[in-house]
């Protein structure tokens, strides 16, 4: 008998089909919601702000502030994501659509680099890239994501502007996936406890590996959190250094995949302009189908996206710094900077 942590029970651990009829992750922006982002931003839009000297203060959300805490609880200790509709991002400008994205962020968690140049806010479309190039990464092409989880405790999307086709959100509980990996294949489920080597794709410090390694599965504390990203384990094959992947480790990873992608298990959301969704890394994986977009440069699919590090998170193992540079909850998460500082709001708004 395999000696594995335990199943996990609770409200993160749930079914593709179940949760697709159902409709509590869904919610609504009230108008009165709308004005409160809207006063909240009104003061910043003619000064020259930097992201990374915003706080929650400088965001008065008296109404909105109160229904975020409580989603902010059903990310992390609930069903793992949420789905916010209703920001007006078809009358808003670009500079107020992410001013207003990245205030409501605050009330969810502090914002964390998004790539070795500092950037907080970060932009996910087609640059015409290909992922076979190691040091693409994958949201800057139109092809499918596959299952994954961000350098991050939180990832937060919002919807600027859609695909003409395809570009879906897929979405699988990683509990889950670890309960039926430990019922049906325990022998594979513990080879995941291991760490495996994983690609960070040259956003790696001077003088630090180009990969980091850590279990895909990791049982500390009382909870499981995962990492993986199947393409980065197997570019970081590219390494000298990073351990070979043995032929029994490519059939956990293999099994792993193959539960991802049943359809009994994960469930798909399409994003409309102005959707929110808000995803726990650590246990829930997310995709995206490949997308055919418009033609017109002002139609293509646009998200923006945060990724955040709530003080109230849980605790991760130590291996996880390899990642996270610390994992001092609020603190953790992110890129290695290059500069000094984060981007400016102007570059990243540009």
């Amino acid at each position: 008998m395999i000696d594995l942590p335990p199943e996990i029970t609770g409200p993160s651990v749930w079914y593709g089909p179940a949760m697709a009829r159902s409709a509590e992750w869904l919610e609504t922006l009230s108008a009165a919601e709308v004005r409160e982002l809207e006063a909240a931003i009104a003061p910043l839009l003619a000064r020259n702000v930097v992201l990374s000297d915003l706080a929650q203060s400088d965001f008065p959300l008296p109404t909105l502030g109160t229904r975020l805490a409580r989603l902010g609880r059903d990310i992390l200790d609930g069903r793992s994501f949420v789905l916010l509709r209703g920001m007006p991002v078809e009358r808003w400008s670009m500079r107020e659509s992410a001013l207003a994205f990245y205030g409501l962020g605050t009330h969810l968690g502090n914002a964390r680099p998004q790539n070795a140049a500092g950037e907080l806010l970060g932009h996910v479309k087609d640059l015409g890239l290909r992922s076979d190039d190691p040091n693409v990464r994958i949201y800057q092409t139109s092809e499918r994501q596959t299952f994954h989880t961000d350098s991050c405790d939180v990832v937060g999307l919002l919807c600027l502007q859609t695909a003409k086709r395809g570009g879906d959100s897929l979405l699988v509980s990683s509990n889950t996936l670890w309960n039926e990996m430990r019922r049906r294949r325990p022998e594979l489920a513990a080879l995941l406890l291991q760490p495996l080597a994983t690609d960070k794709r040259g956003e790696e410090a001077q003088g630090d590996r180009p990969f980091f390694s850590i279990p895909v599965f990791n049982w500390h504390a009382g909870s499981m959190s995962t990492i993986y990203q199947r393409q980065y384990i197997e570019s970081a094959q590219r390494f000298a250094a990073a351990p070979r992947l043995t032929p029994r480790q490519r059939a956990a990873l293999d099994f792993f995949d193959a539960l991802a992608n049943d359809a009994d298990l994960n469930f798909a959301m399409t994003l409309q302009r102005g959707d929110l969704q808000f995803v726990h890394n650590h246990t829930l994986l997310h995709d995206r189908t490949a997308f055919d977009d418009w033609p017109e440069p002002d139609r293509r699919r646009y998200l923006l996206r945060l990724w955040l590090a709530p003080s109230e998170a849980r605790r991760l193992p130590s291996i996880f710094a390899q990642r996270y540079g610390t994992v001092v909850p609020g603190l953790r998460g992110g890129v290695t900077q290059r500069n000094s500082r984060p981007a400016e709001v102007g570059d990243a708004l540009s």
